[in-house]
Order: C-alpha cells, then sequence, then structure tokens
C-alpha cells in the first residue's frame, strides 16, 4: 500500500478533494442549507463513506489477486498460518487504507467547512466496519476473479451505482415516495445515513437497522471469506 501511495493514498484524496470544492464552493452556495445545515456539511459524510467503501475494497482484491497472479501467495499458504490468520491480515490492510484515506478526506473537507463530528463513538463503529465490510468483498473479488477485468466489475456495476444512490448527495425526503422506498432496500443507504448521523447529528432512517446490518453483513461476509479460503 505504501510503496505505491500516489496511487493507493493520494490519487483518492485529490478526487475527493475535487468533489469537496465542486459541492463546497460552487454548487453548495447555489443550493444553500440541507436539514438546517450548509450542503457541503450534508454531503461530507457520503464523501468520507464512499472513499473508505472504494479504498478498502480496492485494497484487499488488488492485494489478493496480484499475489494469485504472480504466484506469491503460495508462500502465504505453505506458511504456518492459519485461515483465519490470514485474512485478518488482507482485512487489516483494506481497514488500514480505508481508514486512512477516510480520515484523509475530513482533513481536506476542514479547509472549506468547519463540521466536527456529534458522535465520535459511533463515528469510530462506522467508519471500522464499513472499511471491514468493503474489505471483505474486495476479498470474495480477489479470491473469485480470473482476469484483472474482473476486479472492476463489482465495483463498476454494483458498489458505485448503490452508493450515489444511498443519499450521498441528497436527502431521503428529496427523492419522490417510490424512490423513497427503493432507497430503504439499499444497504449502503443506511452506511451513509449512519455516518451523517455520527457526524452532523442528523439521519433519515432507524440506526438500530444500520448497525444490524452492519453486524450480519461482517458475519456473513467474513464466513464466506473464510469458507474461500478453505
Amino acid at each position: 500500500m505504501f510503496r505505491v501511495s500516489i496511487q493507493s493514498i493520494f490519487t483518492p484524496l485529490i478526487l475527493a478533494g475535487l468533489y469537496i470544492f465542486i459541492f463546497g464552493e460552487v454548487v453548495g452556495k447555489q443550493i444553500g442549507t440541507i436539514a438546517g445545515v450548509s450542503y457541503i456539511d450534508f454531503v461530507l459524510p457520503g464523501i468520507v463513506t464512499m472513499n473508505i467503501m472504494l479504498s478498502a475494497f480496492t485494497q484487499s482484491s488488488s492485494s489478493i489477486f496480484l499475489q494469485r497472479f504472480m504466484h506469491t501467495i503460495d508462500e502465504i499458504l505453505v506458511a504456518p498460518f492459519s485461515y483465519l490468520e490470514i485474512i485478518i491480515g488482507f482485512a487489516i490492510s483494506g481497514v488500514v487504507r480505508g481508514l486512512l484515506v477516510g480520515i484523509g478526506v475530513y482533513v481536506l473537507a476542514l479547509f472549506f467547512t468547519t463540521t466536527s463530528i456529534a458522535h465520535f463513538p459511533l463515528f469510530l463503529l462506522y467508519t471500522a466496519s464499513i472499511a471491514l465490510i468493503f474489505s471483505f468483498m474486495g476479498m470474495i473479488i480477489g479470491l473469485w476473479s480470473d482476469h484483472f477485468e474482473h476486479l472492476m466489475l463489482l465495483n463498476t456495476f454494483v458498489i458505485t451505482p448503490l452508493v450515489f444512490f444511498g443519499g450521498i448527495f441528497n436527502s431521503l425526503s428529496m427523492l419522490p415516495p417510490l424512490m423513497q422506498t427503493i432507497a430503504r432496500f439499499n444497504p449502503f443507504f443506511y452506511f451513509v445515513d449512519g455516518m451523517r448521523f455520527a457526524m452532523i447529528g442528523i439521519r433519515d432512517a432507524s440506526l438500530s437497522i444500520g448497525i444490524a446490518l452492519i453486524i450480519i453483513l461482517n458475519i456473513f461476509l467474513g464466513m464466506a471469506v473464510w469458507y474461500l479460503f478453505k
């Protein structure tokens, strides 16, 4: 991760900085406020969440796939590690990259906004849990992929669309009734909504649903990764 830091750390920070600048200085000033807060404060939790998701997913998926591609994973598999220890190693790398990028995005945002973290323990829970979920998802894709293009399939056709329809740039009340119902079946909506509540104290859904969803997904995906390794 650190050997390719321009790609793994600085590239998402630059892209996030552009998002923050556009929505904070350009679009945000035209929109005004949402739910009593400035537009950049409203969208920032979603931008942080999106970058945590994509960074954790990319780290674990590319790490496993490249090691399989170059057969360096053979050295890990013949070493005296249990499947659990191997999974923990890959998962930590994804979580660390996700948290580094997420924190970096938040620091960048301080140049454009005075946002603070309303519920710090909940913020830590959501950032670490979301990073772990997408680290597990990346490991599954890394174990499944046979070609480089397979690495981007889930990201392109599932993660990115669900992220953008997960309430990053709008509140639930801004959608028509049918879209509001559909959004409530999008798990990414609860990730963004929970992060928004942790950072600025505003939410559109029940926190208990989001936390339950995080716990279930971490357990299910963790067991799926263990099964694939086995």
